[in-house]
């Protein structure tokens, strides 16, 4: 029986595009390509850094993933960096998210966030979405200076809680983590909000969910 529930943060729990979607206006036009290329290489630069055996921490590729954008994207004002930097640590939760983090707590099971984030980004993400008192450990790549999908930073669930692979769900809306995540023995459970197509076909999901919502009603 699983015993801990992990949750991805950034996509999973908190909505990655909520800094442009504050500042939509201001940005204008191009404000969802620029989101979109903001995530894409934020998430670039975390697997080019370890494949390359560096490490810089997340909130340092942020920054430089959204310098990226504004050489890129020329019709968003650089003005608004300072702006978009500050609503990026306080992500909006999904609206969903609460309840479904009460009722697994409920249940007794042990709640937590692994996530690539900078320890100061989770902890004011954690606390600006007043989710804190929800989690047992928030647990950051930091610690071992290397990014998802590698072993050793799942492997900080397991180190951290004393259990064994299979005694975790592991949950992400995105499918490379989720694939890392059933490599290395969780039961994974991939939160498909988009509706994107399957991959990784190897390493498959436990369960695919479309919302938060339905995640007490899995049969894990």
């Amino acid at each position: 029986m699983v015993s801990v529930y992990v949750f991805d943060a950034y996509g999973t729990l908190f909505d990655v595009h909520a800094a442009i979607a504050r500042h939509r206006a201001d940005a204008g036009p191009d404000a969802d390509r620029f989101s979109e290329l903001w995530r894409t290489k934020q998430l670039e630069y975390t697997w080019t850094m370890t494949l390359a055996g560096q490490y810089v921490d997340f909130w340092t590729l942020t920054e430089r993933a959204l310098d990226y954008c504004f050489a890129r994207i020329g019709s968003v004002d650089r003005a608004l960096r300072g702006r978009l930097l500050e609503a990026y640590l306080s992500l909006d939760a999904f609206a969903d998210a609460r309840a479904a983090l009460a009722q697994l707590k409920d249940r007794g099971l042990r709640l937590a966030i692994l996530s690539n984030g900078a320890p100061r980004m989770l902890s004011t993400a954690v606390s600006a979405s007043g989710l804190g008192e929800m989690f047992d450990g928030v647990l950051s790549v930091d610690a071992v200076r290397m990014y998802k999908p590698r072993p050793e930073v799942y492997a900080l669930v397991t180190d951290g809680f004393r259990v064994a692979p299979q005694d975790v769900a592991f949950v992400s809306s995105n499918r490379w983590d989720v694939m890392g995540a059933a490599a290395f023995g969780f039961h994974p459970i991939w939160v498909n909000r988009a509706r994107m197509p399957e991959e990784y076909a190897d390493r498959a999901p436990d369960s695919v969910v479309h919302e938060l919502a339905a995640l007490p009603s899995l049969a894990i």
